[in-house]
């Protein structure tokens, strides 16, 4: 396994002043951490499936509060765009809570992780073709950089574990960590962009 490891969503120093070219950057990373969890063991695995967790939680609302609502308004067609990534994040969330209540190192979960995977680089392609690609056409530099500082506030600002201090899968379970981490992250995109 390499020493590289892909950072926390938030850790990067990169200056973003462009929504899409952050969001791109953040797919980029979540292919790197589907290769990290794929290729590691033990508790190598584990961190590597936190931090996919953490940065599909953010990175997916992110675009629920900062990207879909200039979506449909943006550009015309835009309000189908977004429904169709929305059913296409439902599929992507069930899955993943389902993943996340098995341990890493249960049988099940390389079928689950690999069916997310797929699941999640199919979204990612349509989100680049049908949504970014408009939006970077659709506004002006400021508004590109002010989508991306708000999300960018919110990877600041979000938790890096679903709920620190409980390590029990079933207590972990019982809160729903997946559904728990998401929650939170809305409330940071909210609190940094002036909601």
């Amino acid at each position: 396994m390499s020493e590289l490891k892909t950072p926390h969503a938030g850790q990067d120093q990169a200056k973003d002043d462009d929504v899409v070219a952050l969001l791109m950057r953040q797919h980029g990373d979540i292919r790197n951490l589907f290769d990290e969890v794929e290729a590691a063991k033990g508790e190598e695995r584990r961190d590597a499936f936190r931090r996919l967790v953490r940065l599909l939680a953010v990175h997916e609302t992110a675009e629920e509060e900062v990207v879909h609502p200039f979506a449909r308004k943006g550009f015309p067609g835009g309000e189908q765009v977004v429904k169709d990534r929305l059913a296409e994040e439902k599929a992507a969330k069930v899955t993943l809570s389902a993943l996340d209540e098995l341990d890493t190192d249960d049988p099940k979960f390389m079928p689950q992780l690999l069916k997310l995977r797929k699941d999640v680089q199919e979204h990612a392609r349509a989100e680049e073709r049908y949504e970014f690609t408009h939006i970077r056409r659709s506004t002006d530099a400021a508004n590109l950089a002010a989508m991306a500082k708000a999300i960018k506030a919110a990877e600041a600002m979000a938790p890096t574990r679903p709920h620190p201090g409980v390590e029990s899968g079933a207590k972990n379970m019982a809160l729903g960590p997946v559904a728990a981490l998401m929650d939170r992250t809305k409330d940071a995109v909210r609190k940094a962009m002036g909601k």
